[in-house]
């Protein structure tokens, strides 16, 4: 089940974190965060759903609907039709669709709130991520290596027309 993230997943997301192997961390924070710290945790799951929006997908048959994946982005402030984006999977769902899923929803939400193009800072060597954002892209990629860092920034597809809603299908 993927839907926003609300003040109440604070526990989850941090047993989110917790669960992550090391490498997925790093990868996530391009830094070692063995722990979310509570600025850490009420930054993220505090977000105002214009500038900085986050969805979570979560297992909702077991115990206390576990958080397995998180995406968000943040607008630029001087780029208000750019937002960085991030995301993270838990390690035994990866490769298994469910990034693609919440990068595609996170996207639609993107582009209703005026975001344009997501830009993403990764490892280069995160080559699953490079795909990921790849697959979603609506147009060229813009990439840039900074030693083990890298950037990619692309277009985000045009928001697709809801049944029944005249306004987007007439555009």
């Amino acid at each position: 089940m993927i839907r926003p993230i609300d003040a109440g997943d604070s526990d989850r997301l941090r047993d989110s974190h917790e669960r992550l192997s090391p490498e997925s961390r790093y990868r996530r924070f391009l830094a070692v965060k063995p722990h979310l710290t509570s600025a850490d945790v009420r930054y993220l799951v505090d977000i105002d759903g214009r500038n900085h929006v986050a969805l979570v997908a979560t297992l909702p048959e077991a115990d206390g609907a576990p958080i397995v994946g998180v995406a968000r982005f943040i607008r630029i402030p001087e780029e208000p039709e750019v937002a960085e984006v991030a995301i993270v999977v838990d390690d035994s769902l990866q490769g298994r669709g469910v990034g693609t899923e919440l990068l595609a929803r996170l996207a639609e939400q993107a582009v209703a709130r005026g975001v344009h193009r997501f830009r993403a800072t990764m490892l280069a060597d995160n080559v699953a991520v490079h795909r990921l954002f790849e697959s979603l892209a609506a147009g060229p990629v813009d990439r840039r290596r900074l030693g083990e860092i890298s950037e990619m920034e692309f277009p985000l597809p045009a928001a697709r027309p809801v049944a029944g809603d005249a306004a987007a299908l007439a555009a």
